[in-house]
């Protein structure tokens, strides 16, 4: 396995991760892809600022929180990354057994106007039977094209066929 930098990232994919941008703010969303100049994507991502009020000495500090959603942040503004939580569980991709134990059992059949399953008894749907319906097929099947317009002897008039253009 690589060593760079793309296979650390790789191992915290659908993990919970906060960036701190250049100008002080946090954002904490579900990491879901990055590229090699460390744009990142985050899902479900909220934003935290941090207002400061007061002249020199510091009078009030209040965190400010905002819900993003799907965001897109440009490499050149990730100052950190830290993980603030392992992936939900739902997102593992794992199929859990039901609450007995077993997987449930049935038969898979086609439903809707899709693939028909077939009629019962195995026979062919009226129309589909040994013999091959017109028009349906190889090329070898089909009739042979008409034949060209009287006067027209097949080949094209002159200028108006392949090659090259007439000299002028």
């Amino acid at each position: 396995m690589p060593s760079g930098k793309g296979s650390k990232l790789l191992r915290y994919v659908e993990h919970r991760l906060r960036v701190t941008l250049h100008d002080g703010r946090s954002i904490i969303g579900t990491f879901l892809a990055f590229d090699k100049h460390l744009n990142l994507v985050l899902s479900e991502a909220e934003e935290f600022r941090t207002l400061r009020k007061g002249g020199s000495a510091l009078l009030e500090e209040r965190t400010e929180k905002r819900s993003l959603g799907l965001v897109l942040i440009r490499g050149e503004n990730v100052v950190s990354l830290a993980v603030e939580g392992p992936p939900p569980p739902s997102v593992t991709g794992k199929v859990s057994a039901p609450p007995g134990g077993m997987m449930a059992r049935g038969r898979g059949a086609p439903m809707g106007m899709g693939a028909p399953g077939g009629p019962p008894g195995g026979m062919a749907p009226m129309g589909l039977g040994a013999a091959p319906v017109h028009g349906v097929g190889a090329p070898g099947m089909m009739p042979p094209p008409p034949p060209p317009p009287p006067g027209m002897g097949g080949m094209p008039p002159p200028g108006m066929g392949r090659g090259m253009p007439p000299p002028y």
